[in-house]
């Protein structure tokens, strides 16, 4: 009887609450104030914050293809929503139940990919307090910080906790963005999928081109490994295929001639592993390449010199225009960026010019003969187009190494998971995030997109993956 009556109270409060709330809605619509409408995904994203965090991280995976920067609509902060406010709350969370709660898994702590995630931050936190422009450091390094707890080392938990989550994680952002595929082909071919209408069509859910076909390519391993493995189901793998064969045609009409040559890469790293060829064969192989490189530099130099071809929508053409660096505007400038990095490295090779600081500082460094069409000294058009030569001018060599730390840690971390498991499971697993991680790195060379949501949930997500998996392996083999 008494529960009854509890419930019977509770139900009460529930409805004299939803009805004053609707009611004090309809007013302030009236007098055209809309805000209130947020306050019950507000409320329910608190709740998940704080007794389901497995299902907010699996949201936000979820809505980042989707999400849109303020900046693109003439607000001048730029920040991505629905999903960054959420990452940075999440991140509140997480630090708060690491102070007070400690329970987190320790076996993520001491994993060395971590480690190295800890000299990464730990250098930039360094270099943000040397920085010539110590708010927007701190600001950069806040932005990494709910970028790399959620979607490393929270998603490495929740990894752990359901091996199943890794695959949940992976098929909501590919399915998210699907509906940006879809969007973007059927606007593209309203200009007879024209290249230069290709720079913007996926906007607003990407900003340009290279953005959105990085993140294409990353997915184009995944997807063939779920389309063709033994460990995968008959449903699945018809699902995979399907949307193997659009991301491809996606890929192919984003021209992103870094996304391809990165996916060309990846099938050659799977071949090596394929094929378990050894790193002496591999190092000899590279060295008597690099070797010939220098040894014809100049013949190599008069070549490229004299090829004139520019972006094209014949993808023939296209693909010539790559070693272009005579009149391609695109490829002139990123020369142009990487020749600002070096020299900015030169002056402060040790602690850089502060994190997140290229764009503001790089315009002194430009010579004229390298400029094109489309530099600029207002620092609006992205930063040094190179995850490795950013860090240099940012953060002085250790900055680069302490990302190369990152790669080095997971390229070994993975390959030593996939030759040495006995589960099949957690070897295709381990492959293909490899092979995905693999696109990006090559694809860093060229671009950086790090310091955005789009780029970073698969990036450090799938790192978390291939860290969980060694971890529950290691637990199986019982090497823990």
């Amino acid at each position: 009887m008494n529960l009854t009556n509890s419930f019977n109270s509770k139900l009460k409060w529930f409805y004299i609450i939803s009805i004053a709330f609707i009611g004090l809605n309809a007013v302030l619509i009236a007098f055209d104030f809309y805000w209130l409408n947020l306050l019950p995904a507000i409320a329910l994203i608190i709740y998940l914050a704080l007794f389901s965090t497995t299902e907010l991280l699996l949201f936000v995976v979820f809505c980042t293809p989707l999400a849109i920067t303020l900046k693109d609509y003439d607000i001048d902060i730029g920040l991505s929503l629905p999903t960054e406010p959420i990452l940075f709350g999440l991140t509140l969370i997480f630090l708060f139940k690491i102070i007070y709660d400690n329970s987190f898994n320790l076996r993520i702590f001491k994993h060395p990919v971590s480690i190295s995630i800890y000299f990464y931050l730990a250098w930039m936190l360094v270099t943000s307090l040397t920085s010539t422009l110590p708010v927007v450091s701190i600001k950069f390094l806040i932005s990494k910080l709910w970028f790399i707890i959620p979607f490393y080392f929270i998603a490495n938990e929740i990894f752990i906790n359901n091996k199943k989550n890794i695959k949940i994680y992976t098929w909501l952002y590919m399915i998210s963005l699907m509906i940006v595929i879809i969007y973007t082909i059927s606007r593209h071919a309203g200009f007879n999928f024209a290249q230069k209408q290709a720079h913007w069509v996926m906007d607003p859910f990407y900003n340009d081109h290279t953005a959105y076909g990085v993140v294409l390519a990353m997915f184009v391993p995944i997807l063939t490994g779920f389309s063709f493995s033994s460990t995968t189901s008959r449903n699945i793998k018809i699902i995979s295929l399907i949307f193997l064969i659009i991301y491809l045609f996606a890929t192919v009409l984003s021209y992103t001639r870094a996304a391809w040559l990165s996916i060309a890469v990846a099938l050659i790293v799977y071949l090596i592993l394929l094929f378990k060829i050894k790193l002496r064969t591999i190092l000899i192989s590279f060295g008597s390449f690099l070797a010939l490189f220098l040894m014809f530099h100049n013949e190599i130099s008069i070549i490229m010199g004299r090829n004139k071809q520019d972006s094209a929508t014949n993808y023939f053409k296209h693909l010539k225009s790559m070693y272009n660096v005579s009149t391609d505007a695109s490829n002139k400038e990123r020369l142009n960026r990487w020749d600002c990095a070096i020299k900015m490295f030169c002056e402060k090779p040790v602690f850089g010019w502060g994190p997140g600081t290229y764009q503001f500082k790089y315009a002194p460094f430009q010579e004229k003969k390298y400029e094109t069409i489309i530099s600029t000294n207002a620092g609006n058009r992205g930063n040094a187009h190179s995850e490795y030569l950013g860090p240099l001018s940012e953060s002085g060599l250790l900055g680069t190494l302490s990302f190369l730390a990152i790669i080095f840690s997971v390229i070994y971390t993975s390959v030593k998971t996939y030759k040495n498991s006995n589960n099949k499971e957690y070897k295709f697993l381990t492959l293909i995030f490899l092979l995905s991680l693999i696109t990006y790195f090559v694809h860093g060379f060229l671009n950086n997109f790090l310091d955005t949501d789009k780029a970073s949930a698969p990036f450090w997500g799938f790192i978390a993956a291939i860290v969980a998996i060694d971890i529950a392996d290691k637990k199986e083999r019982n090497l823990l």
